[in-house]
């Protein structure tokens, strides 16, 4: 029970606790913030363990219960974003040893990395939408500040864009938050459930809903609310780059998404055809944007909106089985999506670019960043025995069985274009001659090919033994989402 406040307050003491020390010693920075991430994902499998174990897991500050007190809840779905969250975590901070050398002030950059990811904890295990949008700001703020981390003129420009759009994204959160307590008059999202069960989907829910589409699907980075995403992930460090792709979007966009739709409001056939129309919209978007792309972090940002309308197709859906494929989908992008911006990270801490023109047969000069790059790109396209693949064919198959034929078309041509596209990149990026100014390219440094290496075996690992995957890790997060409503009798205890 008293697992739960550890989340956040971890990686809290940790930024604050790191500039005062950095001072004192030279490279403390990194120890303390590989340390915190280590913590972070002991503590997650600890968390996902009591979920399986005894069940939902709710602690209450002050011993106040809910709905009067505040609240941290872990349940199937907190604790798969938890793992998913401290795993990524982990190898942005391994991988951030050795390439944020390059930059000025790694304390600072560590202490802002520190923020977010307690932002994002605090997100996933609240049960208050106030103190949801608290954390939400919190990750996004850090952010902010992260993509524009190197000062030049074109990150300060995309940070400012992602700034301006994220701030609008959040007002709408904190408007359909203030509409949804003059409806309810709590905050607690438990008792919003009861009441709104009870009263229905008036038209202050429905309107409280679209207020949070548009943010959250800001958030997100949902097709067409995606302006801001291929100019803030390129420009970002590509440690950044992989959180913000690889957690952040889901863990303050999908997740809360998520969450509000299905245990608060409940879900209903108009909010899945919305939904089921922004994922199909971003999935094919996103992969004709990212296809003629040639700058290596621009493409993959790209992606990032097609992947996330994968999962948004499954959870649109609603089926038991659709859902199972978009929250499997989240886990193995966090994965595939991870590495490939790390790969892209260290061939541009080797050879200096990232215009895919540039480059050719890095393969000799850069195996290991190759060969994980390959997994990954496999992994993305939807190449068995990856997890992607499995992600990806569960969705598709569960839209054929719900009779979206048409759904199912596009997942499948948004594949075949991904697969292009990835090709692209292995043919240009890495195979090839090697050209005449990369001569003195040299592999990545241990700790980033380590971070690689890890995540390119998650990949394998996920897709060879994934039964094992859904049934401890993925199954009973999708069992939160279908009990729906009945998320607050969970919370109230009744």
């Amino acid at each position: 029970m008293n697992i739960a406040p550890l989340f956040i307050a971890v990686p809290l003491f940790t930024a604050f606790l790191t500039p005062v020390l950095s001072r004192v010693r030279e490279g403390i920075a990194d120890v303390l913030s590989n340390a915190a991430t280590a913590t972070l994902l002991a503590l997650s499998l600890a968390a996902l363990y009591g979920v399986h174990t005894k069940g939902v897991i709710i602690y209450t500050f002050g011993g106040w219960s809910p709905p009067f007190g505040i609240n941290l809840v872990v349940d199937g779905l907190s604790a798969l974003l938890l793992v998913t969250i401290s795993l990524i975590s982990v190898m942005i901070t391994i991988f951030s040893t050795k390439y944020m050398d390059r930059f000025t002030d790694k304390p600072k950059y560590y202490t802002l990395l520190m923020l977010m990811v307690a932002g994002m904890c605090g997100v996933v295990l609240t049960g208050d939408m106030f103190n949801m949008y608290v954390f939400i700001e919190m990750a996004a703020v850090s952010s902010y500040a992260l993509v524009a981390f190197g000062c030049e003129s074109d990150e300060l420009e995309a940070a400012f864009k992602y700034m301006v759009l994220g701030s609008l994204a959040s007002a709408f959160i904190l408007f359909g938050i203030i509409i949804l307590y003059s409806f309810t008059g709590s905050l607690n999202m438990a008792q919003i459930s009861s009441i709104i069960a009870e009263k229905g989907a008036s038209p202050p829910v429905q309107l409280c809903f679209a207020l949070f589409l548009m943010g959250f699907g800001l958030k997100a980075a949902l097709v067409p609310f995606h302006a801001w995403l291929p100019d803030a992930h390129p420009s970002a460090p590509a440690p950044i780059s992989a959180m913000l792709s690889g957690v952040l979007i889901k863990a303050i966009g999908v997740y809360a998404l998520s969450r509000v739709v299905f245990n608060v409001f409940g879900m209903n056939m108009l909010f899945s055809e919305i939904l089921m129309i922004l994922g199909t919209l971003s999935m094919i978007v996103g992969v004709l944007l990212a296809i003629g792309q040639w700058d290596f972090k621009r493409l993959l940002a790209y992606h990032s909106v097609s992947q996330m309308g994968y999962v948004v197709l499954g959870l649109g859906i609603g089926t038991p089985l659709s859902i199972l494929g978009g929250l499997f989908h989240l886990f193995n992008h966090a994965s595939f999506k991870s590495l490939l911006f790390l790969n892209s990270g260290a061939v541009e801490y080797g050879s200096g670019t990232r215009d895919l023109h540039e480059m050719g047969g890095l393969k000799e000069k850069m195996p290991v960043t190759s060969a994980t790059s390959l997994i990954a790109s496999a992994s993305i396209a939807g190449i068995p025995p990856f997890n992607g693949f499995w992600s990806k064919l569960i969705i598709i198959v569960a839209a054929v069985q719900a009779g979206h034929m048409a759904y199912a078309l596009v997942a499948i041509v948004a594949s075949i274009l991904t697969l292009a596209s990835f090709m692209k990149v292995q043919r240009y990026g890495f195979h090839g001659k090697l050209k005449e100014g990369l001569a003195a390219v040299k592999e990545a440094p241990a700790a980033m090919c380590l971070s690689m290496i890890a995540l390119a075996a998650i990949c394998t690992a996920a897709g060879l033994a994934f039964p094992i995957v859904l049934r401890y890790l993925i199954d009973p997060a999708v069992s939160v989402l279908l009990n729906g409503l009945g998320y607050s009798g969970l919370i109230l205890g009744g």
